[in-house]
């Protein structure tokens, strides 16, 4: 084919940049190994299994608000981590940490600036275990720190991508799909409440804002602080009992 003078010839690395990366079936190649931010509620066990599904490899994070609360949550993460097929479980106290958030912060950021703490120590543990993304059970617009601007300002801090595979789920479609891969009766029981939060919470923090809340103190000392007693927990998981199709996916 006859080019005109002005034609530049896209080099093939440049043709290969601007289009997926595909595996050796021809699917799209996902990152091997993520960290996932496990509590004891429906979402984030749901958002592992969808991901751990597609081939994604998975340790968690659970961040317990000991010594605030008792240890109730750390144990429904402990049993769901192991359904999921975790391997390893980082049990993260964080009581103290928040609490000096709550004390030297404008109250009304509180939930943003954990979720940035959060983040943090996510990334540190991911540093550990070399791990290449992080993984969430957040959805749009449930709470007040998961709009999408408090989802923005929440992820400048990130040093990975952040995945969030329900973030267009409603919470009756993960109440199902919890259901369906047996998680449900385990995070069914009783959520622990933050009880450092605000009762108005900002719902559209701007990133200016936060950072000048973060200014009052010292993150990396809080950070390190509260990883230097976190250790893995490792353990022969159960794996998910056999399942048929999903709600969703018996409805096609």
């Amino acid at each position: 084919m006859r080019r005109g003078k002005g034609h530049k010839p896209t080099s093939r690395c440049a043709a290969h940049a601007l289009r997926p990366d595909r595996g050796p079936a021809g699917g799209l190649t996902i990152p091997h190994l993520g960290v996932l931010l496990l509590s004891g509620g429906f979402d984030s066990p749901v958002a592992g299994h969808l991901l751990g599904r597609q081939g994604l490899r998975l340790v968690a994070a659970h961040f317990s608000l000991e010594p605030i609360t008792d240890d109730a949550a750390a144990v429904k993460s402990r049993k769901l981590a192991s359904l999921l097929g975790i391997r390893a479980l980082y049990v993260v106290r964080v009581g103290e940490a928040f609490a000096e958030v709550a004390q030297k912060c404008e109250r009304r950021f509180y939930f943003v600036l954990t979720k940035r703490l959060m983040v943090r120590l996510a990334d540190g543990l991911a540093d550990r275990e070399a791990a290449d993304v992080l993984v969430t059970g957040e959805n749009l617009g449930q709470v007040s720190s998961q709009t999408l601007a408090s989802l923005r300002v929440i992820d400048a801090v990130a040093r990975r991508p952040v995945l969030r595979p329900l973030i267009g789920f409603d919470k009756q479609e993960i109440v199902d799909r919890a259901k369906a891969i047996g998680t449900y009766e385990i995070s069914k029981g009783p959520e622990i409440c933050d009880l450092l939060g605000p009762a108005a919470p900002a719902t559209h923090a701007r990133l200016e804002q936060v950072l000048e809340e973060e200014a009052k103190l010292d993150i990396a000392r809080l950070v390190a602080s509260t990883l230097e007693g976190a250790e893995a927990e490792r353990f022969k998981p159960e794996g998910l009992p056999e399942r048929g199709p999903l709600p969703s996916e018996a409805a096609r």
